[in-house]
């Protein structure tokens, strides 16, 4: 009896995973109200949140993020700015010299008055009082009753908040003048999924979240005027987006009503030289320019058609934007990106502020239509967002007809010199745990971005095209990860892209190929790294005709189709036999007399030392 009750028992279990759900991901729906406290840079704010859980299991706990409370002396992100090498200069102040460099992180300089925290005075899931605790930026609570699969809870929340000095993304009085920037400024989901709770401490990077629907709610003094994320539903009464709108305060105050669904997060900011200017793209985008009217930002008015022309770009080439609405806003310290709207610092020069304006912009795509975890997929998010942000610019800033094999070898330039530097870590490192900040910025910015452009050179540019646009139908409004868009590439292409996606980002293995001699008829070409690669040969002949060799990689298991590049025109194209990453050489056989070989005239392989690529007879 006893075995038999253990084999029941074993089923049971072995049953239970079978029916594990697939994908799944939680669903958030948020209506807050805040109370303005201008002079005190403080606001009093009350939340009700409905939580959905899809995720198969009961849960027993949820977490929220108080992102204000990172700006705190001897918080996790002052401790970090203190022992980085190379702290962010916006966060920290050098008092020793350019030579000797000393930082100070500028939160721990916070007096009271300066620091930022946000504190829950009350909290109810479904109308029961529930025990909480707040560690850092985390606020753990422990829930009055389970929530269930399918399930929905309501949680009523009551907290107050100061806004601290501007040092990173949120804060009060920014550079520029602006006097509010409000990102990250209300008690936020953490997110749940198939890798369980997200509860990373914040200590400077980027964010993850679930999808949701927002309804805000901003009572704020009446001469402000606010831009934020999704549909303003008042513009007739309040300042800035009719004219003679009617405007009703009570108490000195309005309230500004904004809406937005299928988001993972909003941001708003508020100052009273703003002004709106508002067009609308040929896709039926309404965008909205929110910035001071003032002489220290002269670009802000000559940005509006090139912010159109990339709405219209990006719609037809990486899928079509699906929101009414998106706001650029001048605030924050830079540029970053939230749910249908930006805060973009600066404006005196126009290529910055385009530039700063595209990379957040196509932000809408990779991170926001499709909510990566930038916590450590930071390759997937800056990275796609700059190939993005670079396509565009070629397109729409500098009109070109005829785009290049490789469309920014800034890109490569900035990886290699990472390659090469002993600094590289593995892309696939938790954002925040990077030993510096020059690893992190040319990992996620260029290495991302190299890894999408040798994608094209792996299985051709078009293949890579039609890959954007299936991915788009696939994961928009979902939480994709790298494979995901790898499992796609290797659909449209019918490759298998294991090997590149494994070695690229989680090694710091290298490229790099030679072409090692050329003897009468025989081209032997050397890989002198430990990462294999697919070779497009280009070999020109004494007789002036030319031809393309392509020696695949046995581990993809296909070939891309033949490329219309300009590197390539006029040259016959030869399949050779697969390269198999175990044999460090290959031989070409060739029936004439060899003037030139190049390896990978495109320069879209990012080969480390391509100084021993080209060989001249």
């Amino acid at each position: 009896m006893r075995k038999f009750t253990l084999l029941i028992c074993l089923f049971l279990i072995q049953f239970s995973f079978a029916q594990r759900k697939g994908y799944w991901q939680q669903k958030v729906d948020y209506k807050i109200d805040v109370d303005m406290k201008e002079k005190a840079y403080q606001y009093d704010g009350k939340m009700q949140l409905k939580y959905t859980n899809n995720s198969g299991q009961n849960l027993n706990k949820v977490y929220f993020h108080l992102y204000f409370n990172a700006f705190q002396p001897g918080s996790m992100m002052d401790n970090r700015l203190q022992n980085i090498p190379d702290p962010d200069k916006r966060m920290a102040t050098n008092v020793g010299t350019k030579e000797n460099p000393k930082y100070v992180s500028r939160i721990s300089e916070l007096k009271s008055d300066q620091i930022g925290y946000q504190k829950v005075t009350s909290l109810k899931q479904d109308g029961k009082v529930v025990s909480y605790k707040v560690d850092g930026t985390i606020l753990e609570v422990t829930l009055a009753k389970p929530i269930g699969e399918g399930q929905t809870s309501t949680f009523d929340m009551v907290w107050n908040a100061q806004i601290p000095e501007q040092i990173r993304r949120s804060g009060r009085n920014s550079k520029d003048g602006v006097e509010f920037s409000m990102a990250q400024w209300y008690p936020k989901m953490a997110e749940f999924d198939p890798e369980g709770w997200h509860l990373d401490e914040y200590i400077g990077r980027e964010f993850f979240a679930p999808f949701g629907n927002f309804d805000v709610t901003i009572n704020i003094d009446k001469d402000y005027v606010i831009g934020a994320s999704g549909e303003l539903q008042n513009p007739n009464n309040v300042k800035g987006y009719v004219k003679n709108p009617i405007i009703k305060a009570k108490n000195g105050k309005v309230a500004w009503n904004f809406k937005a669904e299928n988001i993972h997060d909003f941001v708003w900011a508020a100052d009273k030289e703003f002004i709106v200017e508002h067009a609308k793209s040929k896709h039926g985008v309404d965008v909205y320019l929110v910035y001071q009217d003032n002489d220290s930002s002269p670009a802000w008015k000559e940005a509006m058609p090139y912010a159109l022309g990339f709405f219209d770009y990006n719609s037809e080439h990486f899928g079509e934007y699906p929101w009414k609405t998106y706001s650029i806003i001048q605030g924050g310290d830079g540029g970053m990106e939230y749910g249908t709207a930006t805060l973009i610092a600066g404006g005196k020069n126009l290529q910055s502020l385009i530039g700063t304006i595209f990379h957040e912009a196509a932000h809408s795509w990779y991170q926001q239509l499709f909510g990566i975890n930038e916590t450590y997929n930071e390759w997937f998010d800056e990275g796609f967002t700059s190939y993005v942000e670079q396509m565009a610019h070629l397109n729409v800033v500098d009109k070109l007809k005829v785009m290049p094999s490789n469309p920014n070898p800034d890109a490569y330039k900035g990886y290699i010199a990472l390659a090469l530097s002993g600094k590289e870590e593995p892309a696939s490192l938790l954002a925040d745990y990077y030993n510096t900040n020059y690893a992190y910025s040319l990992e996620a910015y260029y290495k991302g971005q190299v890894l999408a452009i040798q994608l094209g050179y792996i299985i051709g540019q078009d293949n890579l095209n039609k890959t954007f646009l299936r991915f788009y139908d696939e994961w928009k409004f979902k939480h994709p990860s790298g494979n995901d868009f790898k499992r796609v590439a290797e659909e449209v292409s019918g490759i298998n892209l294991k090997w590149y996606f494994n070695l690229f980002i989680n090694t710091t293995r290298k490229i790099d190929y030679a072409v090692e001699a050329v003897n009468g008829n025989t081209i032997t070409i050397v890989n002198k790294s430990d990462f294999a690669m697919p070779i497009d040969l280009l070999v020109e002949y004494k007789d002036g005709s030319k031809e393309l060799f392509y020696i695949p990689l046995r581990e993809m298991r296909g070939e891309k189709p033949t490329e219309n590049l300009v590197e390539y025109q006029g040259a016959k194209r030869t399949i050779l036999e697969d390269w198999f990453w175990t044999k460090p050489t290959y031989e070409v056989k060739v029936s004439k007399e060899v003037k030139q070989v190049t390896i990978d005239p495109t320069k879209r392989l990012a080969d480390v030392n391509d100084k021993n690529n080209v060989f001249t007879k």
